[in-house]
C-alpha cells in the first residue's frame, strides 16, 4: 500500500505517509478526529487512497500550491500567499500541491486562509471533508523487448509516449508525463500487453538516420510530441501541417534539442490558459514577442501549433527557458538501448559519450593540512582502476548535470550507471523515518561527524532517525551496508581505490553480492571505485572523489552537502551549490543517479537566494531554483516575497529584483533556503542571518 492516512493525538488531525517516496503530510484539526479509509472508487482525481473525517478546519503548517477546483475537477483559481478564499455551500475541492498530491472535498462554506507559511480551510460547520491523496511516484507500465536492429528499436522508442497522459500543452506539467516503459536487448520486438500503442492521432513523425546515436538522440522530442520516429536519408520533423529539416551532420543532436526546449517553454507558456492559471514571471516578459494569442493556441492541433512555434527565433525564447537538468552522454552502441526510458523520463537531452582526453584531475594541494583523507602511504596523483582514462565530455555547459554513461572517468560530469535508476525501480515500501547512518573511522575526522549530526535532521517536521558508528570493522561495515536499510550513508575516513579503510582491514565493496543503502557520501580520498560499486549493487547514487582532499577542505564539504541534502536538495544541485560556494573542489564527483534526494522539501522546489547588497537600504534578490523528483521540469515555483513577482518554471533563475532591506530581514525569519550574499553561503535556520 502506498499512501496511508493514520490518526494523530499529538498534535490532533491526519498523518499522510507515501511508503515509497518516505514522503509526509501532516494534517492537523482542531480536535482528535476518526477515519475512514476507503479505495478511490468515484473519485473525481486520480488517487491511490481516499480518507473521509468530521471536522471544521484543517491546518497545514508548510506553504503548498492551492487550487480550487470545482465538481466536475476543472480548475477555477489558483492562490497566492496572503489571499483568503471563499467556499461556497457547494462541491469543491482544494488542491495541494506538496510532497505528496492531497485533494480536500467539501460541500460546506468556508475560507481558505493562505499564510507566510501555512495554509488553513476553516468551514462554517462541523462537516464530512473527503481527502484523496496520490504518491508522485511513478512505475513504468511494463518492459519492452527489441532485437539490436535499428528499425526494431525505432518501432519500441516510438511506443514510450505511451505513457504521456495527454498531448495538450497540460503534458508539460510532471504528473502528466508518467515514466515510459523500459526497453532491454531481446531476439525479437515484444510489447507487453500491460502497454497501449499511442495512436499518434496527430500523425507526428521524426525521420532520422538508421544508426543508433541519432535514433536516440531524437528519443525525448518524440516522446514528447507523441511522434513515431521513422529512418530515411533525409532528417526531419514531419506533421500534417508541415516538414521542417533537421541537419544531417554532428549539429543534428543541437536541431533536436533546440526544438525540445522550444516546444516545451512555449507550451509551458500556452497551458496558462487551461486548467491551472498562474502569473508567470516568463510569460510578463515575453507575452508582447509572441506572435500569437496565448488564449487561442490552448485549442489549436498540435501539429498547427508546432508550426507557429516555429515562428519564434529561437534566440528570443533561450534565455527565459528553463534550466535543462539533464544531459545524458550516451556510447553509440545498441546498449544504450536501456539507458534511453530513464533518459526520458527526464527530457534529458542526448549526447554521444566522446570527449577530449584529459589528464588525471588534480588533487587539493594539501602541503599546509595535516592530514589528507587518503589511506595510501604517499601521495599520488588520481587513478582509477576500472576505467583506461579521464575525458571532459564535448558539451558541459546546457544543463544542470551532464551524466556520462561511457567507460572513461568524467570531468565536469557525473557518471552514471544504469543499475542505479534500475535500483530505485526495485525499491519497496520503507519505514517511515529517514535512516541515516554516520561512519568515521579515523578519530582525527571527528570535527566533521559533529557538524554532521548537527545537520542531518534538524527539521522537526520529517522523522530522522541518525545512528552513528566509530572504528567500524569491515565485518561490521559490510553488515551496516549490506543489510542496514539505510536510506543514507555519510562514510568519513580514507579509501583507496581498492576498498574504504578499517580498523582491521579495507572494505572492497566489490565483495559484497548487494547493498541496502539509497544515497550515499563518501568523503575520502579516492573513494570512486567504491561509489561506482555501490550504484551496481543496489545504491541509487551519491558523491565520491578521484584523487586526494586535505582533511579541512573535506570537513567543510561534508557539512555544506549535509545541509543541502537536509534541506531536499538533489544530488545534482547540492553538488553544483557545495564546488561553487564551498571548498568542495573538481575531485567530487556524482556516481549514479544524481536525481536522488534524501529529504522532502518544506515547499516547493528547493532553491538558492541570492542577494546583491545595493545600499544600507536596498538588496538585489533573486532565486535560483532546482528540479527534483517531485517538482520535474515543467513545475512552478516562487520565494514568496511578497514585493517580488518571481514565480517562475523549475529548474531556472530569476532577474534580481530590489527589494528592501527591511523586507528581506522580515522575510528570512520565515525560511530556512540557503543565502548566498557578498558571494559567501549562509545557512538561516529560520531565525535569518544578521543582514543589516
Amino acid at each position: 500500500m502506498t499512501i496511508t492516512f493514520e490518526e494523530t493525538t499529538h498534535p490532533a488531525g491526519l498523518e499522510v505517509y507515501d511508503s515509497l517516496e518516505q514522503r509526509h503530510l501532516q494534517v492537523k484539526t482542531d480536535g482528535v478526529v476518526s477515519s475512514v479509509t476507503d479505495e478511490p472508487e468515484g473519485f473525481r482525481f486520480p488517487v491511490n487512497k481516499t480518507c473521509t473525517i468530521e471536522t471544521d478546519e484543517l491546518y497545514f503548517d508548510r506553504l503548498f500550491s492551492v487550487t480550487l477546483h470545482d465538481r466536475t475537477g476543472r480548475s477555477e483559481a489558483n492562490f497566492d500567499v496572503g489571499e483568503t478564499v471563499a467556499l461556497d455551500e457547494r462541491t469543491q475541492f482544494v488542491g495541494l500541491s506538496g510532497p505528496i498530491k492531497l485533494y480536500c472535498r467539501t460541500e460546506t462554506a468556508g475560507t481558505v486562509d493562505i499564510g507566510l507559511t501555512s495554509i488553513r480551510i476553516t468551514l462554517e460547520r462541523e462537516s464530512t471533508i473527503e481527502l484523496g491523496a496520490r504518491s508522485l511516484h511513478d512505475r513504468p507500465a511494463g518492459t519492452i523487448t527489441t532485437p539490436p536492429d535499428v528499425e526494431s528499436m525505432m518501432d519500441a522508442i516510438s511506443v514510450l509516449p505511451s505513457a504521456l497522459k495527454t498531448t495538450s500543452p497540460e503534458r508539460t506539467w510532471p504528473t502528466l508525463r508518467g515514466h515510459p516503459p523500459l526497453i532491454e536487448l531481446g531476439e525479437r520486438l515484444e510489447v507487453p500487453d500491460s502497454i497501449d500503442r499511442p495512436d499518434n492521432d496527430h500523425g507526428i513523425t521524426v525521420t532520422v538516420p538508421p544508426e543508433y546515436l541519432p535514433l536516440y538522440q531524437a528519443a525525448p522530442l518524440a516522446f514528447f510530441l507523441g511522434a513515431t520516429i521513422r529512418p530515411g536519408p533525409e532528417p526531419k520533423l514531419e506533421t500534417p501541417q508541415f516538414e521542417y529539416t533537421l541537419a544531417d551532420t554532428r549539429s543534428f543532436g543541437d536541431d533536436i534539442a533546440r526544438l525540445l526546449k522550444r516546444f516545451f517553454f512555449l507550451d509551458c507558456l500556452v497551458r496558462n490558459e487551461g486548467f491551472f492559471q498562474y502569473d508567470l514571471l516568463e510569460l510578463s516578459v515575453l507575452e508582447d514577442e509572441l506572435p500569437f494569442a496565448l488564449g487561442s493556441m490552448y485549442e489549436t492541433p498540435l501539429p498547427a501549433r508546432l508550426e507557429r512555434y516555429l515562428e519564434i527565433p529561437y534566440e528570443v525564447i533561450d534565455s527565459h527557458a528553463p534550466r535543462w537538468p539533464l544531459t545524458a552522454h550516451v556510447p553509440d552502441d545498441p546498449e544504450s538501448i536501456e539507458l534511453i526510458p530513464f533518459v526520458v523520463n527526464e527530457l534529458g537531452l542526448v549526447r554521444e559519450a566522446t570527449g577530449t582526453v584529459a589528464d588525471a584531475v588534480s588533487s587539493a594541494d594539501p602541503s599546509n593540512a595535516q592530514l589528507v583523507r587518503s589511506a595510501a602511504a604517499t601521495r599520488s596523483p588520481p587513478s582509477v582502476t576500472g576505467d583506461s582514462e579521464f575525458v571532459v565530455p564535448t558539451v558541459t555547459d546546457e544543463s544542470v548535470e551532464h551524466a556520462w554513461f561511457g567507460d572513461a572517468v568524467p570531468q565536469n560530469a557525473s557518471k552514471a550507471t544504469i543499475e542505479a535508476y534500475r535500483n530505485q525501480l526495485d525499491r519497496g515500501a520503507r519505514s517511515e523515518s529517514i535512516e541515516i547512518l554516520l561512519v568515521c573511522n579515523d578519530a582525527r575526522m571527528i570535527d566533521e561527524h559533529d557538524l554532521l549530526d548537527e545537520a542531518y535532521g534538524t527539521r522537526e517536521e520529517l522523522p530522522f532517525e541518525i545512528r552513528s558508528e566509530f572504528g567500524v570493522s569491515s565485518d561490521r561495515l559490510a553488515s551496516l551496508l549490506s543489510e542496514g536499510g539505510y536510506d543514507f550513508v555519510h562514510y568519513i575516513g580514507h579509501a583507496t581505490e581498492d576498498g574504504l579503510r578499517c580498523p582491521d582491514a579495507d572494505l572492497d565493496v566489490r565483495s559484497l553480492e548487494s547493498v541496502d543503502v539509497g544515497v550515499f557520501f563518501l568523503n575520502a580520498c579516492r573513494s570512486y571505485e567504491q561509489g561506482i560499486a555501490l550504484t551496481r549493487r543496489g545504491a541509487f547514487g551519491g558523491v565520491s572523489t578521484y584523487g586526494d582532499v586535505a582533511n579541512e577542505d573535506a570537513v567543510e564539504a561534508g557539512e555544506t552537502m549535509a545541509r543541502l541534502l537536509n534541506r531536499g536538495f538533489p544530488l545534482r544541485g547540492a553538488l553544483e551549490i557545495a564546488q561553487q560556494n564551498s571548498s568542495l573542489g573538481d575531485q567530487y564527483l556524482i556516481v549514479g543517479d544524481g536525481s536522488v534526494d534524501i529529504a522532502q522539501t518544506d515547499h516547493g522546489a528547493p532553491g538558492i537566494i541570492e542577494l546583491e547588497r545595493r545600499n544600507e537600504d536596498e538588496f538585489g534578490f533573486s532565486i535560483r531554483s532546482y528540479s527534483t523528483k517531485e517538482f520535474k521540469l515543467g513545475s512552478v515555483t516562487e520565494s514568496n516575497l511578497k514585493s517580488v513577482a518571481d514565480r517562475h518554471l523549475t529548474p531556472g533563475f530569476t532577474p534580481f529584483s530590489g527589494v528592501e532591506a527591511d523586507s528581506i530581514q522580515e522575510y528570512l525569519i520565515w525560511i530556512e533556503l540557503p543565502i548566498l550574499i557578498d558571494d559567501q553561503l549562509h545557512w538561516n535556520d529560520g531565525v535569518g542571518p544578521a543582514i543589516i
